[in-house]
């Protein structure tokens, strides 16, 4: 294709948006535009990409920093859209809303009675636990809410310590809102004060460490009041008893037990599906030098930028015309600088542009039935034949 053809815009300076560096470098090798709407050029980088990753493998080969799973594809940068889990040792991998690790149970009680106690002004656990002079993990946190296929009331408890995951009780039950003060009140418990003891007509799920946690402070349903020791499944029963917590920085892996990180990322691929705009934009952070990228041949636009320097005595544009013809009469894909531009303009743009090679047609070595061949990542110039032009492909 031709340079002029598809419009090319690069840019000398980096955008004063670009949230990342790679977005940086696409906009300035005019692959987007400081809106990040997709050029002629960008588009054909999707499309080549589109078809590279139809095999997943393909992402693998490349040396990307990828964290993955056996069903995702991560890209962790500042700025990704998605929170993710991971082990350092490499052994997991996981949205941060549906992570799973160890859990870590208190030391095993004896059942104590259970026992209702006045706690005004204790509708949180912070505020119970001072009151009570415990540690959040000896209080049971409630959360409410009404199933969206069928407005059924909802409840889940996880330890006082913990957060729910919205995300892991979806999986289990469907799509969820918050629960109305109606609905709430219909159940029997009471906002700030309420617990799965009692209930009427209730969902009810409670997080997988409830079982392993003895007299638990948790809600009477009652304004101003508390129970002591609460105890499943001695006190109240659980329709589903899952993993519903979230993990947070520092739990220990559920495979190894080494502390999760947590880090920003981009989604790449989830099962078949390829996110190609992530996986250009993670790409684009991951190769690149000083002057622009440089993108492995699998994911690069083109196979070669082809360009002329306009000679004095020789017409080294229609010489430059007919290699272009010659090469993607051979199947290479060539972006063809087409333009009569100072050579220092077309050098700076070749490098921007990022494709693995760079071939030169001048007129002091058309003099000698030669071109100059330049691969993106190397500074050597190499001089070919050209009767051997053909072969270019093979050089690369």
């Amino acid at each position: 294709m031709k340079y002029t053809s598809l419009n090319i815009q690069t840019q000398r300076e980096f955008p004063n948006n670009a949230r990342t560096q790679g977005f940086g470098w696409l906009v300035r090798a005019g692959y987007v535009t400081r809106e990040n709407e997709l050029t002629a050029l960008g588009e054909r980088m999707i499309e080549r990409l589109n078809k590279s990753a139809a095999d997943l493998s393909f992402i693998f080969n490349l040396s990307l920093p990828i964290r993955y799973n056996e069903r995702d594809i991560y890209f962790p940068i500042s700025g990704g859209d998605v929170e993710i889990a991971v082990c350092p040792s490499g052994h997991y991998a996981e949205r941060r809303e549906l992570a799973q690790f160890k859990k870590t149970a208190m030391p095993r009680e004896a059942e104590r009675p259970l026992e209702k106690i006045p706690t005004p002004d204790c509708n949180t656990i912070e505020a119970l636990a001072n009151l009570l002079n415990i540690p959040k993990e000896k209080t049971a946190k409630a959360l409410m809410y009404l199933r969206k296929a069928d407005n059924q009331f909802v409840f889940a408890a996880v330890r006082g310590d913990m957060q729910l995951s919205e995300a892991k009780l979806e999986k289990l039950i469907g799509g969820v809102k918050i629960a109305d003060e109606e609905s709430i009140s219909k159940s029997g418990a009471e906002a700030g004060y309420a617990s799965p003891i009692g209930l009427k007509n209730a969902l009810i799920l409670v997080d997988d460490l409830i079982p392993k946690s003895q007299n638990l402070a948790a809600g009477a349903n009652e304004r101003g009041y508390h129970f002591l020791n609460a105890n499943f499944p001695r006190d109240y029963a659980a329709d589903v008893v899952a993993d519903l917590a979230q993990v947070k920085a520092g739990d220990a892996c559920a495979k190894c037990g080494k502390p999760l990180e947590l880090l920003p990322a981009l989604q790449i691929a989830s099962g078949e599906d390829v996110d190609v705009a992530n996986l250009a934009l993670a790409l684009a952070e991951t190769y690149h030098d000083d002057n622009g990228l440089t993108l492995p041949a699998a994911a690069a636009p083109f196979d070669a930028y082809l360009m002329h320097v306009p000679g004095k005595t020789m017409d080294t544009k229609a010489k430059a015309e007919e290699i272009y013809n010659t090469l993607t009469n051979a199947g290479m894909a060539v972006l063809f600088d087409d333009r009569d531009e100072r050579a220092g303009v077309k050098f700076n743009d070749a490098d921007l542009i990022g494709c693995p090679a760079r071939v030169t047609v001048g007129e002091k070595k058309l003099k000698d039935g030669m071109i100059e061949l330049k691969k993106r990542t190397q500074q050597r110039v190499e001089t070919i034949p050209l009767e051997e032009i053909q072969n270019i492909q093979t050089m690369i």
